[in-house]
């Protein structure tokens, strides 16, 4: 078994652990917690795709905006149950420091020691190129520069719409 196979089954299996975990707890902010896990996690097998720019953008978009609002409404509506979580939990509180710390070194571990497309093949080099960002924005901007152009258009007009919408309500 290579590298890649092995994880593969560790991000296929932490997914589906997370989304099972997450279905079935009764605490929405623990719920919350574990979609953020099974956003890393598919992120994790985006990388494995070579598809680098769609994990930067599952990390940056889902598991920190979207989240971020997710749980600033759960804190707005469930005041004082956050609080719960912890307490009483000396256990939870030091395995949740020794992950932490695990994560900390991975990637010091990964930004000052490893160098992960050293030895790739050529082929394999034009697939890690394919997802980048500079290939990705040049094919925006040549091929498909008209449905990309009609997109912001179409977003453009939803959020003025929003807004007039928003405006006749208050006034």
């Amino acid at each position: 078994m290579n590298a890649e196979l092995i994880l593969f089954i560790v991000f296929a299996l932490l997914a589906l652990f997370a989304s099972v975990m997450m279905v079935t707890r009764k605490n929405p902010v623990l719920s919350a917690v574990f979609l953020i896990l099974n956003f890393f996690a598919l992120a994790g097998l985006y990388l494995l795709l070579n598809a680098q720019f769609i994990a930067v953008v599952q990390i940056i978009v889902y598991a920190g905006a979207i989240m971020v609002l997710f749980l600033f409404v759960l804190m707005l509506l469930n005041q004082r149950s956050e609080e719960k979580i912890l307490n009483g939990k000396k256990n939870l509180k030091i395995f949740a420091i020794i992950v932490s710390a695990l994560v900390v070194f991975q990637l010091a571990y990964i930004i000052f020691y490893s160098k992960p497309s050293a030895g790739l093949a050529p082929e394999l080099q034009k697939s890690v190129q394919a997802g980048t960002v500079e290939q990705i924005g040049h094919q925006l901007y040549t091929n498909y520069v008209l449905p990309f152009e009609a997109a912001g258009f179409l977003l453009l007009a939803a959020t003025v719409g929003a807004l007039i919408l928003a405006k006749k309500k208050f006034e």
